[in-house]
């Protein structure tokens, strides 16, 4: 039963990554986006996975933990990508002001 209900938890965190995702996609900008959440639930997740490694514990679980950190890795790829569209738009931005 302790399994299943990590594997909920897992499932409920991993439905919100897609949505996270998807809003990083459209939005093309990292404003109101925290790197540093980013990383606190990327090491979550490496933190599961390494402690089903040590525990021999490999399940169904595992998998979903997996899933979970290849999602955020990502929005982390996205963030870092909004980031640099931001410092184009800005400096396009300046150039405008300068004309």
């Amino acid at each position: 039963m302790a399994e299943f209900a990590e594997a909920v938890m897992v499932i409920c965190f991993g439905i919100s990554w897609p949505v996270s995702i998807l809003a990083s996609y459209t939005a093309r900008t990292a404003k109101g986006r925290s790197l540093i959440f980013l990383f606190f639930i990327f090491f979550g997740y490496v933190a599961g996975i390494v402690s089903k490694l040590i525990s021999g514990n490999i399940t169904y679980v595992f998998w979903f933990y997996v899933a979970n950190l290849i999602l955020v890795s990502v929005d982390m790829g996205l963030y870092f990508r909004n980031k640099r569209l931001d410092r184009l738009a800005a400096q396009e931005n300046q150039q405008q002001a300068l004309e």
